[in-house]
C-alpha cells in the first residue's frame, strides 16, 4: 500500500505550534504504510525520506524564525551574495522563485496579459513570498508550468542553486556530496531527479530561517505589506552596484536583448533604436528603494540593510560579517569556508566567465573589469542618465576614457550607509 500525495494536507502557519500540527497532520493524512499494520516496516518506507514521516523526532526546530530577502537587481552580483546565505546550514534558500510567477503572467493569453497590470503581479509576487516563508512551497504549484504532478516537478527554475533542495530528506542521493560545495547545475537535477514539493516544505519547517533571493520586485516600497505582515520577521538585504557594470554585466549575459547596446560599444556611435529604458528604469528604481530604505520610515526600521557588491568583493569576509550581523545570525565556518574559496579564484576555465550565474571568481577583479569592457562614449551617457543613482551610491564618474581605463583609481568612494535614525 503506498502514500497517496493527493490527500497530504500541508498546514503552514508562523507560529511554532500550528507548525507541529501541520506535520502531524501532513503524516497522519498519508494513508498505507504510516498507519495500521504496515506502520514504518513496509518495503515502501526503506526510504529514509519516507520514515521521517512516521518519526515523532522529525518535528520544527523550537527557535524564532529568521525571514530574510536579498532584494537586487538582475546581474548586480546577487547570485555570489545569495549563496552567502545558502552556505548556512540552518537556512532554506530559495533562487528566484518569482520567475514562476513572472513566466506565467508573460505567457497567459494575450486578452488576459491586458487586464494584469503592475498591481497584480506585485500582488502575486507578495502572496508567493508569504507562502514560501511560511514553508509552503505547494503553492509555488499555481505558477510552475507544466503543472506538478502528485506535488513533484522538473520544471523548479533553478534548483540547483539551494542546499536544502539538493540535500536530505529531499535528495538522498546527494549524500556523498560535501557540504562546503556550492550547488551544480549538472549533478543536482541527474542525482535527485524531479523535485517532490511535499518533501521541500517538510524540509522547509525543519530549518531555523528561510531566505530568498529575487530580482524581480522593482521597489522597496513594494514590499511594505510583507514588512508589515505580524506572521514574518523580514528582514531585506538591498544589493546595488554601479549600474555601468550592471550595463556591462548584461551586455555579456543577456547578448540578443542587449544588441543595439553591443554595437554601440563596438563602433562608438549609438544606434538609433537603442533601449535607453533597459538601464534607465534599473537607475530610477535603485535610487528610489535606496532613498526609502535610508531614510527608514517605520515600516522599514530595523529591517532594511543596503550594501554595494563592490563593497562585499573588496572586503567579503567583513561585509559577510555585517550581513549575519544585520539578519541576527552567527557567521558559520562553512561560511567562511566558501568565502575563502570563491573569491580567489583565477578562473582557469574560461567557461565559468561565461556561464550566467557563476559565483566563483575573483571578486576584486570582477567588480573593477566592466571598466575595461565598455566604452567611454556609452559611459558618459550613462553617467548622465543616471547621475543621482551614482551620486546617492558614492559611485565616481569619469570625465576621459584614460580616467575609464585607470584602474589603479577606484571609482567607489568610501561610504558608510547607516540608517537615518528618530
Amino acid at each position: 500500500m503506498e502514500c497517496s500525495w493527493k490527500t497530504v494536507l500541508l498546514l503552514v502557519c508562523a507560529s511554532l505550534g500550528v507548525q507541529y500540527t501541520a506535520i502531524r497532520t501532513l503524516r497522519d493524512s498519508l494513508s498505507g504504510p504510516c498507519q495500521g499494520p504496515y506502520r514504518c516496516q513496509s518495503r515502501h518506507f526503506r526510504d529514509s525520506r519516507w520514515r521521517t514521516l512516521c518519526d515523532d523526532s522529525w518535528m520544527p526546530v523550537d527557535s524564532p524564525r529568521k525571514h530574510i530577502l536579498l532584494f537586487a537587481t538582475t546581474r548586480s552580483g546577487s547570485s555570489f551574495t545569495g549563496q552567502l546565505l545558502n552556505q548556512h546550514p540552518g537556512i532554506f534558500y530559495v533562487f528566484e522563485p518569482l520567475y514562476h510567477v513572472q513566466q506565467a503572467f508573460t505567457n497567459s493569453s494575450s486578452r488576459l496579459r491586458r487586464t494584469l497590470d503592475r498591481r497584480s503581479l506585485l500582488g502575486a509576487y507578495r502572496d508567493l513570498l508569504l507562502n514560501l516563508y511560511t514553508c509552503d512551497l505547494h503553492f509555488m504549484e499555481n505558477y510552475i508550468r507544466p503543472e506538478p504532478q502528485d506535488h513533484v516537478t522538473s520544471s523548479f527554475f533553478r534548483r540547483s542553486s539551494s542546499h536544502a533542495l539538493c540535500s536530505p530528506p529531499v535528495c538522498l542521493e546527494a549524500g556523498d556530496v560535501a557540504v562546503s560545495d556550492s550547488p551544480d547545475e549538472t549533478w543536482c537535477p541527474k542525482k535527485c531527479g524531479a523535485l517532490n514539493l511535499t518533501l521541500a516544505s517538510m524540509s522547509c519547517l525543519t530549518k531555523e530561517h528561510v531566505a530568498i533571493k529575487t530580482v524581480r520586485v522593482p521597489e522597496v516600497g513594494d514590499l511594505r505589506t510583507l514588512t508589515e505582515d505580524p506572521r514574518l520577521d523580514l528582514k531585506i538585504i538591498h544589493l546595488v552596484r554601479d549600474p555601468r557594470a550592471i550595463l556591462a554585466s548584461r551586455m555579456m549575459a543577456f547578448s540578443d536583448q542587449f544588441r543595439a547596446w553591443k554595437i554601440w560599444n563596438a563602433t562608438g556611435r549609438q544606434p538609433r533604436y537603442v533601449d535607453l529604458t533597459q538601464i534607465t528604469s534599473t537607475c530610477k528604481d535603485m535610487v528610489a528603494s535606496a532613498a526609502t530604505g535610508l531614510q527608514t520610515p517605520a515600516w522599514l526600521r530595523g529591517r532594511y540593510l543596503l550594501v554595494r557588491y563592490e563593497d562585499l568583493a573588496f572586503n567579503p569576509k567583513d561585509k559577510a560579517t555585517e550581513i549575519y550581523r544585520f539578519v541576527g545570525l552567527e557567521m558559520e565556518d562553512r561560511v567562511r569556508m566558501w568565502i575563502a574559496k570563491n573569491t580567489n579564484s583565477n578562473m582557469s576555465s574560461p567557461s565559468e566567465w561565461n556561464y550566467r550565474y557563476s559565483t566563483t571568481r575573483d571578486s576584486r577583479a570582477a567588480a573593477e573589469s566592466w571598466r575595461l569592457r565598455l566604452g567611454y562614449d556609452i559611459v558618459r551617457t550613462l553617467q548622465n542618465l543616471c547621475n543621482d543613482t551614482l551620486a546617492l551610491l558614492g559611485y565616481k564618474q569619469v570625465h576621459s576614457a584614460a580616467e575609464l581605463r585607470n584602474l589603479s583609481h577606484s571609482l567607489v568612494e568610501h561610504r558608510t550607509f547607516q540608517p537615518v535614525t528618530w
